[in-house]
């Protein structure tokens, strides 16, 4: 019997990135035209659309039947699952696995990440990691959720334009804001996306992020980590790499990039960067 990881496509998982992963998609409708993420709908066109389209698009979890019918096979198959899910705070995703997984018996077990993106994907590297040590899916579960509250997810927007549009902030504000290359940074706490502070510029944004890592305890490099980028390009996120050497260097051999989808980045447009970690503890 094995334990199977799954998750949904906030985390910006795509592929089979281990044969003990399944990714349930969300769905983007731009319009009329509905697409599941990251399986008709990969991160390049969606940034493609979002760029060329007029209204912002929506996403939409898994019902409870659609994560039923994943988790049937898998409970068919002789093993167990726990499925990583967005945070309850920010989508419906959590509640709509956590009605399927009821009619499992104790077989599936649903974790509410509190986070998203990039951070969402570092729990479930753990989870795979716990798995593949043996764990049975009650303790992957009851661990991936006591270490959770040490993940950290920060990330700076390169424009206010998507927060305008999205009615979070508003046009004045945005205009302002673009006029004096204001660059807010933010991150999840409490399971919600929160506003961490403004930068002037770019290189003042990667000084601010390195500033949230240090105060939060810094990086614990024993455990999963990675890095993300919105849009169709990385450099932003190379020149912040680059920027913050002294955080990498001589700690690991090479730093895991990726690329952020529909959850975040209908909402904070292309070009924003983010680094998600567990902090150390003291």
């Amino acid at each position: 019997m094995a334990v199977r990881i799954y998750t949904d496509s906030a985390s910006d998982i795509v592929g089979e990135i281990d044969p003990l992963t399944r990714v349930v998609p969300l769905t983007v409708s731009f319009g009329d035209d509905e697409y599941r993420d990251g399986v008709d709908l990969s991160h390049e066109r969606f940034y493609e659309l979002l760029v060329e389209s007029d209204e912002l698009p929506k996403t939409s979890q898994a019902t409870p039947y659609e994560f039923g019918k994943v988790f049937e096979e898998a409970v068919d198959a002789g093993d167990e699952v726990v499925m990583v899910t967005l945070s309850a705070e920010l989508s419906g995703t959590y509640q709509s696995a956590a009605a399927a997984a009821a009619a499992f018996g104790g077989k599936v077990f649903v974790v509410d990440s509190r986070t998203v993106c990039v951070a969402e994907r570092i729990l479930v590297e753990l989870g795979l990691r716990l798995a593949h040590e043996g764990l049975p899916a009650n303790e992957v579960a009851r661990e991936l959720s006591r270490r959770r509250d040490d993940v950290r997810v920060v990330a700076l927007l390169d424009t206010l334009e998507y927060l305008r549009r999205g009615g979070r902030i508003s046009a004045a504000v945005s205009v302002l804001g673009e006029m004096l290359s204001i660059k807010p940074v933010v991150g999840v706490e409490d399971g919600v996306v929160k506003l961490l502070g403004k930068a002037r510029g770019s290189r003042s944004g990667n000084n601010f992020l390195n500033q949230e890592v240090a105060q939060s305890g810094g990086i614990d490099f024993s455990m999963p980590y990675a890095l993300g980028y919105t849009g169709l390009s990385d450099k932003l996120l190379r020149k912040y790499v680059e920027d913050s050497r002294s955080l990498w260097e001589h700690k690991v051999d090479e730093l895991p990039i990726y690329t952020i989808g529909a959850a975040i980045g209908t909402h904070v447009g292309p070009n924003a960067i983010a680094l998600a970690y567990f902090r150390k503890r003291g």
